[in-house]
């Protein structure tokens, strides 16, 4: 976390001056202690945010602020993500991260709670990850590392300035066998950003990325059964029917800014992907089809328009995205792909446009206001016939508002008040229809949810910072998942829930070589009218969700160049089904960091240490909500370690 003030450009606003909770990650700092293999490693620092990862990557960690994603399947729901300001979730608010390149970003934001009345279809709230500033001087790093389960990992990164032209080039590769049978994964990414300065007001940056996971295997989830027996086993089905994926994805985007005069800038943003999906399920042929591919072409863009004067902040845009897949599903045939069930063309294209004002009402008052508009349309076209056409359409479209008071009731003391809803349409995966047919599931409604929230930030003095924020959250047709008999996951809308908590993050320097940080949340979240064929749940917790997590973390940095961090989370006990009759019990981790940052000549070599886990805790890092045959648990590695050396050298 960071104690000086800095503009958050997520919602183009000071830190301490916004009127709903922020966290700012400075990961530059952070970056020589850590990975950069998963982005549980920054964000498990953030009040409100929990981070499923047992380190299968075919799943993807499972990112939660407030409760709100952690209904995801697969990848990342209902938070919208962010790289340098280029859309990473598609239309329909699905995100994936195997595309992600933590090893070249420098600050990550988190707005956390309900953010539609700027990004639309996020109703949890965004993570903006921003990649390093272009350098003055040419560099060239690499960086490689070795660990326990087989991990290697491999790093390459080059910036400078060639006349007018800013550039930024990295690349990585990296492979891991797993911690269990059966959840290895290789991963091959290059990417950069290039930036031309038009004149004296306004550049045009380009960005570009392509990332390829050849094979990353599915363990599968295990009962309570399975896991005290043998921890590192896989679902024997998963094994059977080579559970996993492959991906290939591309995307390159465009974004040019101008500074029309003083307080005004205007901003354009356009961008396109591609990405090839195969995906094998542990499905037998006669439950169903376990073999999914897709080829989707994506493309997007928006204006922003903001104004600045002594008295206001205007924030007007418009948004417009459209996505396309060419999807089909087979039967998996022990791994192979066999009889075709499923072959449909489906499409969501989405429109949305905002305005957010920022009024100071004096110099300690200020209040904030927004609304957006958002019509998201679904398409299906079948082409497979032998089971009827089951093609379809569906429109869905809200307005969301937000309202807030900011006080700075004294010097470095800021409290603050908001109200605002969101609006979370399912996505094209959930609109799946649980029959077994094409189309899209007609029962499903979108999930609204309206958020009040009372906060405080106190600057006590250059060494010590804090926050505090208390909210309460309730959700109409909360879109809940449940794993069919076939061994495939589908969603159904709960009637209402209702969330409650605190967020607590403080951090204290006490000198320039020692630090401490620490956040702390708690939260309760009930189904307040919840009733399915399987029961009534009213009353019951919602699933997924920690009652209580900790972090603390302590880092030292000496003048001659060594470093440290020892941090400590826990994470309490949660129910993993709906009718409360299973959980996942609660674990305490510590993780050890060391490092040496040593000069030799024009080179900075930098060899490092990571030890996790010392405490040897047996836990299960992710879980899979209202699984079928209580299939719940997904363990994570006990004490581990990995180690390498970094080099940069600049000319």
């Amino acid at each position: 976390m960071v104690l000086d003030p800095v503009t958050v450009t997520a919602s183009r606003t000071e830190a301490a001056n916004s009127a709903t909770g922020v966290s700012v990650i400075d990961w530059d700092q952070l970056r020589p202690t850590e990975m950069s293999l998963t982005i549980d490693e920054a964000l498990r620092r953030v009040p409100g945010v929990f981070v499923q990862n047992s380190l299968n990557f075919a799943q993807d960690q499972r990112i939660a602020i407030r409760g709100f994603g952690t209904r995801a399947a697969f990848g990342v729901r209902e938070i919208k993500l962010l790289v340098d300001g280029i859309p990473e979730s598609s239309p329909d608010g699905q995100t994936q991260l195997d595309n992600l390149d933590l090893s070249s970003v420098r600050r990550i934001e988190v707005l956390r709670g309900p953010a539609s009345a700027l990004y639309g279809n996020a109703s949890g709230g965004v993570i903006h990850l921003i990649t390093d500033d272009f350098a003055s001087r040419p560099y060239i790093e690499s960086r490689l590392f070795g660990g326990s389960f087989g991990l290697q990992r491999y790093q390459a990164r080059t910036g400078g300035r060639i006349g007018r032209l800013d550039y930024s080039l990295n690349g990585n590769w990296s492979t891991i066998n797993g911690y269990r049978q059966h959840s290895g994964s290789e991963n091959q990414f290059a990417g950069g950003k290039l930036r031309t300065s038009i004149d004296a007001r306004s550049s045009l940056t380009t960005f570009f990325n392509y990332a390829h996971t050849p094979w990353s295997r599915d363990a599968g989830g295990l009962t309570r059964a399975e896991v005290d027996a043998d921890r590192r086993q896989a679902r024997a089905r998963n094994v059977a029917l080579d559970a996993g994926e492959e991906v290939r994805q591309g995307r390159l985007g465009f974004i040019y800014r101008n500074r029309l005069q003083p307080g005004h800038e205007l901003e354009f943003m356009q961008y396109s992907l591609f990405r090839d999906f195969n995906n094998k399920l542990p499905i037998v042929p006669a439950a169903g089809d376990g073999v999914v591919e897709f080829n989707r072409i994506g493309i997007g863009g928006g204006v922003k328009y903001v104004w600045e004067s002594e008295a206001h902040q205007l924030v007007s845009g418009v948004d417009a995205e459209f996505q396309d897949d060419d999807r089909q599903r087979y039967a998996n045939v022990g791994g192979t792909r066999g009889a075709p069930g499923l072959d449909q063309q489906e499409s969501v294209r989405s429109i949305g446009t905002y305005l957010r004002n920022e009024f100071r009402l004096s110099e300690e008052f200020s209040l904030i206001g927004g609304m957006r508009y958002d019509n998201v349309l679904f398409e299906v076209d079948d082409a497979f016939l032998a089971d009827g056409d089951d093609s379809a359409a569906r429109t869905l479209d809200q307005l969301s508002w937000f309202t807030g008071l900011e006080w700075e009731a004294r010097t470095n003391l800021h409290l603050f008040a908001n109200i605002s809803t969101a609006f979370q349409t399912p996505t094209t995966t959930e609109l799946a229809n649980p029959t077994g047919g094409g189309g899209f599931n007609t029962a499903l409604e979108p999930q609204t949810a309206r958020s009040h929230e009372l906060g405080m930030r106190n600057r006590f003095s250059d060494k010590l910072h804090a926050e505090l924020s208390l909210f309460v959250i309730h959700i109409d047709d909360e879109l809940i998942p449940f794993t069919s008999p076939t061994g495939r996951d589908f969603f159904r809308n709960a009637g209402c829930s209702e969330r409650r908590g605190a967020e607590l993050s403080m951090e204290y320097r006490w000198s320039p070589q020692w630090s401490w940080n620490t956040s702390f949340t708690a939260m309760e979240a009930l189904y307040q009218d919840y009733v399915t064929a399987g029961g009534d749940f009213s009353g019951n917790r919602e699933p997924g969700i920690p009652q209580h997590q900790l972090f603390t973390e302590i880092r030292w940095r000496s003048e001659r160049g060594w470093f440290s961090s020892l941090d400590l989370q826990f994470v309490d006990k949660l129910d993993v089904n709906d009718a409360n009759t299973a959980r996942n019990d609660a674990y305490t981790l510590l993780n050890l960091r060391l490092g040496l940052a040593s000069r030799l000549g024009r080179a900075m070599f930098t060899p490092f240490l990571a030890l996790n886990n010392l405490l040897n805790v047996r836990y299960n890092g992710q879980t899979r909500l209202n699984a079928f045959g209580g299939r719940f648990y997904e363990p994570s590695p006990r004490f581990n370690l990995a180690g390498g050396v970094s080099w940069r050298m600049e000319y």
